[in-house]
């Protein structure tokens, strides 16, 4: 893999490139132009083509790029395989919809497991274990790195026994403060913010 340092800004895209890319494996595009892509995900085809040579020459001019060796590069090259374990903490109505959602289009893997403290919540739910929080060190998979937050009460705790139990990247819905040592990401899902942003983006067009 190349050894320049690739922007923020397209890292954040890598991944609509990939949602697009195993839709067109799915319905069985082989090769695709930039400017078919960029169509699929209303991003400029310069940008495509520039955001791709940050990890290697993947594609010759007038050819197009292989659909497959792109798929490739991004599972092998970038580490966004389809067969991550991702774990779910909360079953409650948010809990419920993201593992009523699972499958992720086939981008990031899936919720293999969630945990509750709500008797009521445990079993089975979407084809998902869901298991007493209290058996987090008991049920958590090995290999899973990836935590779903989706809790209103001990969040800290919660985190720190997640970092205990090996886990590095926590995607935080639940809006409270929360504190991880450098090694592991954490990334905050804010709605509300976002709906915030819309109606003032909305409100300036208006104007």
């Amino acid at each position: 893999m190349t050894k320049r340092m690739v922007p923020k800004a397209t890292l954040q895209r890598y991944p609509i490139y990939l949602k697009a890319l195993r839709k067109l494996e799915q319905q069985g595009v082989e090769k695709v132009m930039s400017k078919d892509l960029a169509e699929l995900v209303d991003i400029e085809p310069t940008t495509i083509r520039r955001d791709f040579s940050f990890i290697g020459t993947l594609g010759r001019q007038g050819y197009g790029y292989d659909v497959k060796k792109l798929l490739e590069v991004f599972s092998n090259e970038l580490g966004m395989v389809a067969e991550e374990k991702l774990i779910l903490v909360g079953a409650g109505n948010l809990g419920r919809a993201l593992m009523k959602y699972n499958g992720w289009d086939h981008i990031v893997g899936e919720i293999v497991c969630a945990f509750d403290i709500n008797e009521d919540r445990l079993g089975v739910r979407f084809d998902v274990p869901v298991y007493h929080l209290n058996d987090l060190e008991k049920y958590k998979p090995e290999d899973s790195r990836i935590a779903i937050l989706a809790i209103s009460h001990g969040v800290q705790e919660t985190v720190d026994r997640l970092i205990a139990c090996g886990i590095t990247g926590i995607v935080d819905f639940t809006q409270e403060h929360i504190q991880v040592p450098r090694h592991v990401l954490l990334r905050h899902v804010d709605v509300v913010s976002a709906i915030q942003e819309i109606i003032f983006e909305a409100n300036a067009l208006d104007k």
